[in-house]
């Protein structure tokens, strides 16, 4: 069945469909030994697809993993102010994976990678309601009225978002810990909220994503999900 290249390329999980329509339109990408077009179509069972001269494996068995991100890695597959990314962490991985999601530079935690497309885009799509939860280490002057004030937001950027659940791990003087859970992981959402309600964020850490939990798994490191997270994520 025929599909637009960038969706084929970005589904073999070597890069992003919008970096995939760059690479087209800089000629890099060819279709049975011809420079593809914008908007060309293939078929990923009969056609023979290159990037770069490098064949396109269209169907690379499904790997799911999760990674404990540590500060000072961007979540990207490449960056333009050469800042070191999550797949420097992954790289002993046979096979190209990407974030689900992303963590910003400075936030640290759980970071699920995979190399299937439709998987990832279920679990990010806010209309999936996955459960993100955060510790957040906040500074404050006034934290019963900062909580009301977040546990009361229902946008972020103009957009929608529901009810967050908001409750101390500990507090002391001027200084607390908050598990804070979302359930759309928009760009910065917990910063935004923070922000508004007068929380300064001093570290940032995702614990969970449904029922996938960071646990135990040392900073930096990486493992393949179990079997009942696999089922799980599927599920979404």
């Amino acid at each position: 069945m025929k599909k637009r290249l960038q969706k084929i390329i970005s589904e073999a999980g070597i890069t992003s469909r919008r970096a995939a329509e760059k690479l087209i339109a800089e000629g890099k990408v060819t279709v049975n030994g011809k420079v593809a077009q914008i908007g060309d179509s293939a078929d990923p069972d009969i056609d023979i697809i290159e990037v770069s001269g490098n064949k396109v494996l269209t169907r690379p068995l499904p790997v799911y993993l999760v990674l404990n991100k540590p500060k000072g890695y961007v979540t990207t597959l490449s960056d333009e102010k050469n800042r070191k990314t999550v797949l420097e962490l992954v790289s002993d991985i046979d096979t190209r994976v990407f974030p689900v999601g992303r963590l910003d530079i400075n936030s640290e935690g759980l970071l699920i990678m995979t190399n299937d497309g439709e998987t990832a885009n279920r679990i990010m799509h806010p209309k999936g309601e996955v459960p993100k939860r955060y510790e957040v280490t906040v500074q404050y002057e006034d934290l019963e009225a900062s909580i009301n004030k977040l546990s009361a937001l229902r946008s972020v950027d103009g957009a929608k978002i529901a009810a967050p659940i908001v409750s101390v791990l500990k507090s002391s003087n001027s200084k607390a810990v908050l598990l804070i859970t979302i359930f759309e992981g928009r760009n910065r959402q917990i910063r935004k909220m923070c922000a508004a309600s007068g929380l300064y964020i001093t570290r940032l850490v995702r614990v969970s994503e449904g029922e996938i939990a960071l646990g135990d798994l040392p900073v930096g490191k990486w493992r393949y999900l179990t079997e009942a997270e696999k089922s799980y994520i599927l599920s979404i």
